[in-house]
């Protein structure tokens, strides 16, 4: 697969100053990979072989079955199930089962594992490597960085953790104290947009002119602040 695939301007996902611009950049990441390995690239024999030595976890293989091009998947999975069969449940060896230092672990392994998840990583490695540069190097970046809405609790995490590792001694506390700020400015007014939800069941609220403020959907930018993925 080009690297271009896997390659977004990082202005395409920080300009718009809209949610969690690091759940933006994976979930394009994501979209084009599942396009990619939908059409053209299934007959790619190099692409064919890792997705039949890793396959995909539930959450691609649903996003893949949502997809229009069905026959794709079913001639990944003929094959992935081909080798899984030949390579690793070999019915000429049913007694070995449980064999814990063989079979157990390449269960195990294929269990885990998932194309699309380990191409998104990949990505986002040089991905976010690109955006310590940028802030380490460029001021405008920094600025447009600081403008940022939020960053969601996953990516606060991945972002402040890899800071030290990446950028000069100069800009790790300032990147740490602005990503902070702006994931603890989300968090506050959604705490605020929750609580005032609650107290609209209170039978005191209910009526005609009861003001719902910011807090209809509330529950649901909880939850893609707290795992980074949109309920569905």
């Amino acid at each position: 697969m080009q690297d271009s695939i896997y390659t977004i301007p990082i202005s395409e996902v920080f300009e718009p100053k809209c949610g969690c611009p690091i759940c933006t950049m994976r979930n394009t990441l994501e979209d084009r990979c599942i396009d990619y390995i939908m059409g053209a690239a299934m007959m790619e024999p190099d692409v064919r072989i890792e997705t039949n030595k890793t396959g995909f976890c539930k959450e691609h293989f649903d996003m893949m079955m949502k997809k229009r091009n069905r026959l794709s998947l079913a001639l990944m999975l003929e094959s992935h199930l081909a080798e899984l069969n030949a390579k690793i449940m070999d019915a000429k060896s049913l007694g070995n089962l449980l064999d814990k230092t063989a079979r157990a672990k390449k269960v195990s392994k294929i269990n885990s594992s998932c194309y699309v998840c380990d191409k998104i990583d990949w990505a986002m490695e040089r991905q976010l490597a690109t955006i310590y540069r940028l802030y380490e190097t460029e001021r405008s970046f920094r600025e447009l960085y600081a403008a940022q809405e939020y960053f969601c609790l996953p990516h606060y995490e991945l972002l402040c953790s890899q800071a030290a590792s990446h950028l000069n001694k100069k800009y790790v506390g300032e990147f740490i104290k602005t990503t902070t700020a702006l994931t603890v400015n989300c968090l506050e007014g959604l705490s605020r947009d929750v609580s005032h939800f609650c107290k609209m069941f209170d039978y005191r609220n209910n009526g005609d002119d009861a003001d719902w403020g910011n807090s209809r959907d509330s529950i649901e930018r909880a939850v893609t602040f707290l795992t980074s993925r949109e309920p569905k």
